[in-house]
């Protein structure tokens, strides 16, 4: 019998850690397995510029170290003592999208991401990545508040 995938986006919010322990505890109890997925939207991290003010540089070499060390590590050493498979990757593009692609190329049986819980105007101007997925995702999506 194959083991089911889950996959849990990241970004390292309360809710987000929420959707991880939600989809440890399921896949601790059906003998399933884990993917952890942040991705890093390159055009969000850079900084407004103003004239006569510069602002830091960040590279994309040490937001993905700062990512992995803050976020990801942690998540990975707090769960290791289960018996579950958990594996963890870092991304970059546009969150709903590479979200979506991933399911599809991995085969993934349940989507779990954290609901930030904006409000409904911020949501309907923006848009969310919850939203993003939950009408497109084609799989069992939880969306964790």
């Amino acid at each position: 019998m194959t083991k089911h995938l889950y996959i849990v986006g990241i970004d390292g919010s309360e809710c987000s850690e929420r959707a991880v322990e939600r989809a440890i505890n399921l896949a601790d109890k059906s003998g399933d397995r884990v993917k952890l997925i942040y991705v890093l939207n390159w055009i969000g991290l850079q900084p407004m510029m103003y004239e006569g003010i510069g602002p830091p540089i960040i590279t994309r070499e040490e937001e993905e170290a700062r990512i992995e060390e803050n976020i990801i590590k942690p998540l990975l050493k707090k769960y290791n003592h289960l018996n579950v498979q958990l594996d963890s990757e870092l991304s970059w593009g546009e969150p709903a999208e590479i979200l979506l692609n991933k399911v599809k190329h991995e085969h993934a049986n349940m989507l779990f991401v954290g609901r930030r819980g904006r409000s409904p105007f911020i949501d309907a101007l923006l848009g969310s990545v919850a939203n993003k997925l939950a009408h497109r995702v084609g799989i069992p999506i939880v969306l964790v508040p």
